[in-house]
């Protein structure tokens, strides 16, 4: 998802159909595989999602009618070759058409499902990965008292810091010797009290 107040090369979604048919964890996988490892064919981005080719050659094609992927021509078949037409997919965070909302809730919810899937699986093996990317890796968090136009600017100051590494996406001689693609979650919103499966104390 793009930060809307960023450079960055973004595909804005705004259609409920669109949101809904992206609202999908294979979808989103397949969208993170092409923009990090693409261009991919259906045969390939099934070995490494653990999917069928069919599978995925039937979700590329949903995801093409909303102009997220286009094939890159070349390739017959399931060996045809697909690319993200963007590094980004750009949300609406607030609309008042109550489909749209609905539609991008949906999305948000996938999407959060993915960030921490993605934790889980990086938890489960940090043991025994070596001790330099065990101590680089990042997780905790910290509470503060912000306005809304602070909590927007720090945002942006976040993403700048990030977009320095963008290029290293698209252009593989750029990434150094030891580099990996790490995820890195932005996210920040007020704390909301009550039951649920953070609880609602600090964490130390």
């Amino acid at each position: 998802m793009a930060d809307t107040h960023s450079s960055r090369p973004a595909i804005r979604v705004t259609d409920p159909k669109a949101l809904r048919a992206l609202a999908h964890p294979i979808r989103l996988s397949l969208m993170g595989l092409l923009r990090t490892e693409g261009p991919l064919t259906a045969t390939k981005a099934g070995e490494l999602l653990a999917e069928s080719s069919a599978s995925t050659s039937f979700h590329l094609r949903q995801l093409a009618k909303y102009g997220l992927v286009e094939e890159t021509g070349g390739g017959q078949g399931r060996e045809r070759p697909w690319r993200a037409t963007t590094l980004f997919t750009d949300v609406p965070e607030f609309s008042g058409d109550a489909k749209v909302a609905a539609a991008s809730a949906l999305m948000r919810g996938v999407l959060a499902q993915n960030y921490f899937a993605e934790v889980q699986r990086w938890l489960a093996v940090r043991d025994e990965e070596p001790e330099e990317w065990q101590r680089a890796a990042q997780f905790g968090d910290t509470m503060i008292y912000v306005t809304a136009g602070e909590l927007a600017e720090l945002g942006r100051q976040y993403v700048q810091l990030l977009d320095q590494y963008l290029d290293r996406l698209a252009d593989p001689s750029l990434r150094p010797p030891g580099a990996r693609l790490v995820g890195v979650l932005q996210i920040a919103n007020p704390i909301v009290r009550g039951p649920g499966p953070a609880g609602s104390e600090p964490a130390s």
